[in-house]
Formats: structure tokens, sequence, C-alpha cells
């Protein structure tokens, strides 16, 4: 018998004052949580389900089974934990508050661009300018397409590809990340500049990768992605796409702090599009409250993807930009603190707008009458 307990938030407050205190700051962020399903899982299957608030939760807690009672504590206390800022570089990204990176691919078969940026460096200095100027924190640089059917780049010709854009990048005084799943690539990019990895794979592509990023002690960000070959896509087979996600991240986690990667040193992302269908992604969408209780500051990449021309009458990649953007509010809703976008300028101003919200929802309430 395997038991498996979830701590999942479902209820959100304006601020703790509407609440009369009785509610958590998620992730440190600026989201608060009021009340909770607190969910047991056994071999799989939901056989309970109960709802806390942070009042009674304790009450719970206790009547939890013994096999899940240090676990369902463990996950409580991360909800709650605020993440020290990333140190990338001379750059300090603070995570108490949504943040933008922006993507900078030099591919030729991009999903989303098309190769625009492939082999132009005046095009990709321009674009990476903007990107800067309009507000991200972080550019990620990626020479490797990982959309469904793409074939694999020998690690010579993705470092060939990637190496100059994150050494421009970094002369322009960016924070840069790469992404890429393989260690010689990590290696020779933050040679260049990088400060993060950014594995779609979550280290388990390349068996040097974890290695590699351990003794280099930079942050790293652990996607999930149901396939273990070249194909990240394939093996998408799910009992609850939410829980098994939640657990194979948790799995990952665990073996990178294995390899000697610091937790504080992580980051987590449920790998939006990657092997998982339209209803797939809704559901973990809807669901990425549950995944602070992991314990690390969250990424969401669901910019231009394909679950929004699903919903959109088959909209092109380019013209995905209103779905892109209600995609990274709703992540920001959920206290994620990371969104890694195409559209930059357009993604910093509704963040700046809904930030704007946030600050004032905190005195909405006045004094009460007498």
């Amino acid at each position: 018998m395997n038991d498996r307990i979830y701590i999942r938030p479902i209820g959100f407050a304006p601020g703790p004052q509407s609440e009369h205190g009785n509610a958590i700051r998620l992730g440190g962020g600026m989201v608060y949580a009021s009340r909770f399903a607190v969910v047991l899982r056994r071999d799989g299957r939901i056989v309970e389900r109960w709802l806390a608030a942070p009042d009674t939760i304790a009450e719970l807690m206790g009547q939890l089974p013994d096999e899940v009672a240090a676990d369902a504590e463990q996950q409580w206390a991360n909800l709650t934990l605020a993440h020290p800022a990333l140190e990338l570089g001379e750059r300090t990204i603070r995570l108490d508050q949504p943040q933008v990176m922006g993507i900078l691919n030099v591919t030729p078969d991009s999903f989303s661009d098309g190769g625009e940026f492939m082999d132009k460096p005046d095009v990709q200095r321009e674009q990476a300018a903007r990107m800067l100027e309009a507000g991200a924190a972080i550019i990620d640089v990626g020479g490797e397409s990982t959309r469904p059917g793409a074939k694999a780049v020998w690690e010579g010709d993705e470092i060939e590809r990637v190496v100059p854009a994150i050494e421009m990048c970094a002369a322009m005084g960016a924070a840069v990340s790469v992404d890429t799943r393989k260690a010689a690539v990590m290696e020779a990019a933050l040679g260049a500049g990088a400060s993060l990895i950014n594995d779609v794979s979550g280290l388990t592509y390349d068996p040097r990768a974890a290695e590699m990023v351990a003794k280099a002690g930079c942050p790293v960000i652990l996607m999930h992605a149901p396939g273990n070959g070249e194909d990240l896509h394939e093996g998408g087979d799910y009992t609850n796409v939410v829980f098994d996600v939640f657990d194979e991240l948790r799995k990952r986690r665990d073996a990178a702090l294995e390899a000697g990667i610091e937790a504080s040193r992580m980051l987590l992302d449920p790998g939006i599009g990657f092997g998982k269908s339209v209803a797939d992604n809704l559901a973990l969408i809807n669901a990425l409250p549950l995944f602070h209780a992991l314990g690390h500051p969250l990424l969401l990449g669901a910019s231009r993807k394909r679950m929004i021309g699903a919903l959109s009458n088959e909209a092109g990649a380019d013209q995905r930009l209103g779905g892109s953007v209600a995609l990274a509010l709703k992540g920001m809703d959920a206290g994620v603190q990371l969104h890694r976008v195409h559209d930059v300028p357009e993604t910093v101003q509704a963040r700046n707008v809904w930030r704007g919200l946030r600050d004032a929802a905190l005195t909405d309430f006045g004094d009460l009458p007498d």
C-alpha cells in the first residue's frame, strides 16, 4: 500500500486582512491562500479529501495516517517558505514578486519564431536589448528546439549557437540562463557568462549534467517531461496528471539533492506542453499553487504553446499573444515566481498592473464602523 498526501491551496484572498489574518503568504510572494484541500492518494487513487484553513490545519494534521503525517507537515511549511533572491552574476533577482524571463532562441526550427534569430548577431542583439529595456529580469538562450518531432542537436553545434549569444547578452549586463539538457553545453554556457541552467529534461538526459551543475554551484531549473530519451514528449500516460507530475518533480528534486545540488539553488517547472494534452495542461495550470508544497520557486513556460491555438481556432504561434498573457496572469495569481515568455513588453506591462492591484488590495479594508 502506497499512501501519498498533497496540500493544494484552493481558496485565495486579496490580502490577509480580508480573512482577519486567517491566510498564508504563498511561497513568500504577493498571493494569499486561505483555504486548502488535503488529498490522500493510495496506490494512485484518491481515497480521502479534507478541507482546511490556516486555523484548522493543525487539527487535521493530527488526524492523518502516520505514513503521511511528516510529509504533510513539510508541505505545509513549504507553502509558506519565502525564497531568497537569485544571485545571477552581478544581477540580483528577487523572488517575492513575479519576474519575467525573455526567450532568445538561436535555432533554425523554433516553433515560435521559425529561426528568426539564427546566425543573425545584430538581430539577436536588438532582440535582447528590447527585452532588457522592457523589463526582462533574465534572458534565456536556447540552441536546440524541443518541440514535438524536433531532432536532437549535436552538442558541438549547440555550443556554437549559444555561446556568442550568451556572451553578447552578458556584455549588456543581463542575467543569462541557458536552455539545454547537455552537460558540455552547460559548461560552455557558464564559461560564456550564463549563470542559470534551464534543463527541460530535469537533469535526466545527460548522466553528467547533475554532477556538473553541483560542481558549478549554479542555480538550476528542473522541468518535468515524460520522455527519457531524445523525444521528451513521449510516454505522457498519467493516472492523475497533477499528482503524477508533482510526484515526478519531487523525484527529480531528490535526485538532484543526492547529486550534491543545494535545495536553495533549485527551481521547478511543471513542463506545460511537454507530453501533455490540452486537458492535462489546463489541469496543471489550474493546480499551480499545489507545486509550492515542494518548497522551491516555480517557473511557468506557457508562452505561445499549442494549447493556446487549440483553444483559439488554431491560431498560429505568432497570433497567441492574448492567450500567452492570460496564462502568465493565471500563473501570477498562483504565486509563480518566474514567467518564461516570448512577448516581454506585454507580459511586463500585465505584471505591473497585476502588482498594482495586489498592492492596492492590501489597504482595501478601512476601519470598522463604531
